[in-house]
């Protein structure tokens, strides 16, 4: 009879502690055992004597010859006496020897009815033997029968504390992978987030960059450039703020997922469990692939109690729910990092961009007021121009009357004798020649003044168009370089604004 293997066999550990018999036991069943080769057949106690046979021995008498008598025996052959040969006596010794081996009538009446009583008596106590046999039977039917039932009762139970524990995990389990999704779409948020503070970055650093090209008096530690490096500080110290909550959520997800196996464990086991205990629970009397299993009982594979049990279940369901509260909190503080970020990052923008406008509107005017004082001064050195060749003029202009006064004087100074004389006239053209040559030193001290002047307002001209210069590189980095580079916010997706 081939056996069937049970579900469990495979799994146990007791492989070496129980004995798993084929065909009648050996160890164990022994009053299952019958002689008989049909099974089905009862045990009585007459079956179970076996009678031994003796050996042979001749039973002889004194009378037998010594010639008949076995060589082999050890003693002494036995004798029984006769009573008619028996005895070497006359007839009236073997007569009245006869009367005395005889029973009297009462002794003979008194043995049957001794012999009655006795069987009786054995009648008696076999029907005894009999009832209590049947009284046994049916209470130790009954008794197996109590005990199967609430055996079986007792696996219901377990089945229905198995199934709700298991409800229960995996309840627990959807929760903690819906939590662990939610959590991966949040990484996946803060890796764009971190991704996305990039381009701000390389933009406020190449700005920078593009403002140190400036030159000169343009090289100003203005509004712009403060702005800037609050700028690039925000965005780095927002890159490390989600870095660290980049690394946390990591770590979240590890012990999610390591949570997340227990709970798969448990249930695996529990599944496990609920299928040999459904199995166990549907086994019966007439159930195929029962068999004996040699001192399974005393072998016990049990590594917790009830209390332990389900303990180990709630511990885990509680770790679970710890996880997500920690995962969902987590959550809400990448949000909250997230929406702080892009206020930072878009109020950092916006104020370098206000910074950058106030300033390229302060270079337009000043520029347009060294335009103006450009202007002024190219007007003034062609009126100088103009001045100092008026004054040339005025110069040249001094030489005739000069020659004519000076002739004048020369001409008197051959008059005869007493006509040298200091006349009015001597004295007025005396007076004209001094004043003709203060009246030309003082215009060629103008004329000098007019044309150092003049030198002045080149170079004032040439300034004016070195600043102009100036003003119009800077303003061309600031508005088109650096304002060319910011007049989108590179972030649209993470960044809401």
């Amino acid at each position: 009879m081939a056996f069937e293997v049970q579900p469990w066999s495979s799994t146990t550990h007791a492989t070496h502690n129980m004995e798993q018999i084929s065909g009648p036991p050996a160890r164990t069943g022994t009053c299952y055992q019958t002689p008989r080769s049909h099974p089905w057949r009862p045990t009585m106690g007459y079956e179970a004597v076996q009678v031994t046979p003796l050996h042979e021995q001749p039973i002889t008498n004194a009378l037998v010859a010594s010639s008949y008598s076995p060589s082999a025996m050890c003693s002494d052959p036995v004798t029984f006496p006769n009573l008619v040969t028996g005895f070497e006596r006359n007839p009236q010794h073997a007569a009245r020897a006869a009367l005395y081996t005889r029973y009297t009538p009462n002794e003979w009446t008194t043995s049957n009815v001794t012999t009655y009583a006795e069987a009786d008596k054995n009648r008696n106590y076999a029907e005894k033997v009999r009832s209590e046999a049947v009284r046994l039977m049916r209470e130790t039917d009954e008794k197996t029968s109590q005990g199967q039932r609430d055996a079986a009762r007792r696996l219901g139970e377990r089945i229905t504390d198995i199934t709700f524990w298991r409800n229960e995990l995996t309840t627990e389990l959807e929760k903690l992978i819906a939590e662990s999704a939610q959590l991966t779409d949040t990484k996946r948020n803060v890796q764009k987030a971190l991704q996305d503070l990039e381009p701000p970055l390389h933009i406020a650093q190449e700005c920078l960059y593009h403002r140190e090209g400036r030159k000169s008096i343009e090289l100003v530690h203005d509004h712009v450039e403060k702005s800037l490096l609050v700028e690039v500080d925000n965005l780095r110290s927002c890159q490390e703020k989600l870095s660290q909550l980049l690394a946390r959520i990591t770590k979240q997800l590890a012990d999610c997922r390591a949570a997340q196996h227990s709970l798969e464990d448990d249930i695996s086991h529990k599944e496990s469990a609920l299928g040999i205990d459904s199995l166990c629970h549907q086994l019966n009397n007439y159930s195929r692939g029962i068999n004996y299993y040699g001192g399974i009982e005393k072998y016990d594979p049990t590594v917790s109690t009830p209390g332990t049990w389900s303990g180990s279940s709630s511990t885990r369901i509680n770790n679970s729910h710890s996880e997500r509260s920690k995962s969902c909190q987590l959550r809400s503080d990448a949000e909250s990092l997230i929406n702080a970020v892009a206020t930072s990052v878009w109020d950092c923008w916006s104020n370098t961009n206000n910074a950058f406008n106030n300033r390229s509107s302060e270079m337009l005017e000043a520029k347009s007021k060294m335009q103006l004082h450009l202007h002024k001064t190219q007007q003034e050195i062609f009126d100088v121009e103009k001045h100092i060749e008026l004054l040339r003029k005025a110069v040249n202009d001094k030489s005739n009357p000069m020659k004519v006064a000076q002739t004048r004087l020369e001409a008197r100074a051959h008059r005869p004798g007493i006509e040298m004389c200091r006349d009015n006239a001597h004295l007025r053209l005396v007076e004209e020649v001094c004043t003709i040559q203060d009246s030309v030193s003082t215009l060629h001290r103008k004329l000098q003044e007019a044309e150092a002047q003049h030198q002045q307002l080149l170079k004032t001209k040439s300034q004016l168009e070195n600043n102009l210069k100036l003003k119009v590189d800077a303003l061309f980095i600031d508005r088109e370089k650096c304002m060319g580079l910011r007049r989108s916010f590179p972030v649209n997706n993470t960044i809401k604004y």
